[in-house]
This record gives C-alpha cells, sequence and structure tokens, in this order.
C-alpha cells in the first residue's frame, strides 16, 4: 500500500501536481508557523510557532500524527533544528535565546537553555567541526553575530560578526552559508569556523528570505521576496553552472491589470535527501518542486489556501512536509483569526522529485 493509503503515482507528463490527499497535521500549533524540521533518524516532526512553542509530532506511514513533546519559550520561536542523532531539538527565538530539550531523557515538556544573543535568534543549527569530540551548536541573531556554542559550557566557544542583521542559515558537511540584511551572504568552511571563507552580495536583487544547501556542499539555494530563486557554487571554478530563475508569480486579471504580474516572495528551500532535487514554496501559497541539474520544473502544485512559511522532506525522502500560515507580507493589519494556520503533509510519490532523465548529447 503506498504511503497515506491513497496517494497516486505522479506522471512525467503531468506538470501539475495533487494535493488532494495532503494530510493535516493534528492539533498544530495556535498561531502563526515559523519553521519545521523533520527528525534525520525517525519519523518526528518539530514544529516552531509565534505562539512560542516547539512541538514534535510522531508521524505514522498513514500519515497520521501524534504529539509526542512541547516545550515553551518567553516570546515567538523563529527556528528550530535536530542534532544529527535525533535526540535533540532546539528552538531559536525572539526571546533572544535558544532552548535544547533531549528527548532522551525521557522530558517531553521542558527545555534548557543553550545559546544567548543580544537581540532575537532568527536561526539554530547542528553542526560538526573538524577534529571537535561532539557537535555543537551555531546561531545567528539580529545583533548581527553568528555563535557556536559547546553544549556542555555556559559561554559561546567563538562568536563572529556580520554584517548586518542574519536572516537564515543552513549547513551541510563543512559549509556553512549565512545571509544577512542588505542581501550579503557569508561563506564558511566549518575546518576554520571563525572567519569567512569567502563574501558576496546575493545574486538576486532584493533582500533574501532563505539559503539552503546543495546536499553534497558545493553551492546552495537563495530565495528572495522578489519571486526569484538562485542556484549558486561556493568555488569559481563551477561559476558557470550558477543561475536565477522567476517563480512564484503571476498574472494580474481583470480590466486594469495592464499585463502587470504579481510577485511573491519565496519563504522556504528543502533539497530532497536522495534525489537532490529540490522544492521552492513562497506567499502565493504554492510549492514546486525542480531540477538544478536540467533546469527544469518538475511538478507545479495549486493554492493550497494561504502562504506557505516553511517546507521539508523527511529522512528518505517520502513526506513533504509544508506550514500553510500568514508570513507577514502584507503587514500585520492582515493577521486576522480567520487565516489558515495548519501543517499539511504530502506523499511523495512516483517521478514527482525524481530529476529529469538525461538526454544524448545536444546536436
Amino acid at each position: 500500500m503506498s504511503l497515506f493509503g491513497q496517494a497516486a503515482a505522479s506522471s512525467s507528463t503531468n506538470t501539475t501536481g495533487d494535493i488532494s490527499k495532503d494530510v493535516a497535521l493534528n492539533a498544530p500549533p495556535e498561531d502563526g508557523i515559523s519553521d519545521l524540521k523533520f527528525s534525520p533518524q525517525s519519523e518526528h516532526l518539530a514544529v516552531a510557532s509565534w505562539d512560542k512553542k516547539v512541538r514534535i509530532y510522531e508521524i505514522s506511514a498513514s500519515g497520521g500524527s501524534e504529539g509526542k513533546a512541547l516545550f515553551e519559550h518567553e516570546q515567538p520561536v523563529l527556528n528550530c533544528c535536530w542534532s544529527k542523532d535525533g535526540t535533540k531539538v532546539v528552538g531559536a527565538g525572539a526571546d533572544k535565546a535558544a532552548r535544547m530539550m533531549d528527548l532522551s531523557s525521557g522530558n517531553t515538556t521542558t527545555a534548557q537553555q543553550v545559546a544567548a544573543h543580544d537581540a532575537p535568534i532568527r536561526c539554530a543549527r547542528f553542526v560538526d567541526i573538524p577534529q571537535q569530540n561532539s557537535q555543537m551548536l551555531v546561531t545567528g541573531s539580529w545583533d548581527k553575530t553568528i555563535k557556536y556554542w559547546d553544549l556542555r559550557q555556559a559561554n559561546p566557544v567563538a562568536s563572529v560578526t556580520c554584517q548586518e542583521r542574519v536572516y537564515s542559515i543552513d549547513v551541510v558537511n563543512t559549509l556553512l552559508v549565512v545571509a544577512t540584511a542588505d542581501r550579503y551572504i557569508n561563506i564558511i568552511n566549518l575546518s576554520d569556523p571563525a572567519k569567512f571563507y569567502k563574501t558576496m552580495q546575493s545574486p538576486l536583487k532584493w533582500q533574501t528570505r532563505v539559503v539552503t544547501c546543495f546536499n553534497d556542499g558545493s553551492g546552495f539555494a537563495v530565495g528572495s521576496v522578489e519571486g526569484r530563486c538562485a542556484i549558486q557554487y561556493v568555488e569559481e571554478k563551477d561559476a558557470s553552472a550558477n543561475f536565477s530563475f522567476k517563480c512564484h508569480r503571476a498574472a494580474q486579471t481583470g480590466v486594469a491589470s495592464n499585463n502587470n504580474t504579481n510577485v511573491y516572495s519565496v519563504n522556504a528551500i528543502s533539497f530532497h535527501p536522495q534525489h537532490g532535487t529540490f522544492s521552492t514554496a513562497g506567499s502565493d501559497g504554492t510549492f514546486h518542486f525542480w531540477d538544478k541539474d536540467a533546469k527544469h520544473r518538475l511538478k507545479g502544485y495549486p493554492e493550497v489556501g494561504g502562504p506557505i512559511t516553511a517546507t521539508d522532506f523527511s529522512r528518505q525522502g517520502n513526506i513533504f512536509a509544508y506550514s500553510v500560515s500568514y508570513d507577514w507580507s502584507k503587514g500585520y493589519s492582515v493577521n486576522t483569526p480567520q487565516l489558515a494556520n495548519k501543517v499539511m503533509l504530502h506523499a511523495v510519490t512516483g517521478d514527482e522529485c525524481k530529476p529529469r532523465p538525461k538526454t544524448g548529447a545536444k546536436r
């Protein structure tokens, strides 16, 4: 039986995907959803929210979900992440703190503070530093710094000052990418974690919303508020493969449209763990699967009923989770209790995320 029972295999000839079988997460957060992450070791999903909580759910093969643990911050939680062994979950919050729950201890309700900044912490990731015996935590803040934390110590091991407020970070192997305000992107080789290996301005002209590393650590994808995504390699020898493309845009309709286009923010980018293809999701309430090597869109999906704020693939790549929630793209006055607030689970089937078949040499 296929995942979620009835999810149909998609056809390579049909570029419009099906969301009719997507399953809603039980007991979702009570306010806007800022982030979600699957465990790298089990079928558990962590969800961070503006309701000041991080929730951990267990996901079944049938698409069912059950809350297993929950911990609170003093202010909205902006990001969450898992340790490599799947035993620890960290939340990064507007309370200027990162808090960690150790699930291996049997604790399901409280977390200890493991990091502090002088302004809200926008993002956190566990990292492996070469020659270090244990995983460390890196946090990025609106105080314009990133800090490395040995979880056995109260003070940071190192702090690196950035040009501007940190908006997004991601890490794969020894590649750490830090995106800040004013479109700066800092690349760090974790073999030398206290300095920038390379600094660049985003190839996109407007504010960066998200950076996500390729699975092999050779580069990263950038999403911006202008409905555009960039594929960027770290080393100059690969520069010829860099490109950007438009996405999450829609033609205006009506007499007064004048052929104008509505442009939406790209809020989330996730790479499939097996295939290396990736998703984009945005304020327009749609998500798409792409093959960066073929420069080809694999599937596009209908509007889901509200902006998509966060996405992630499960460790085996058979579930794609996305949160439908207000993303503040139109200001506080548009945020009403009637807006959708949910996490959906999409069964990845057939060739939805498989790379485009390679053809023979061009003539």
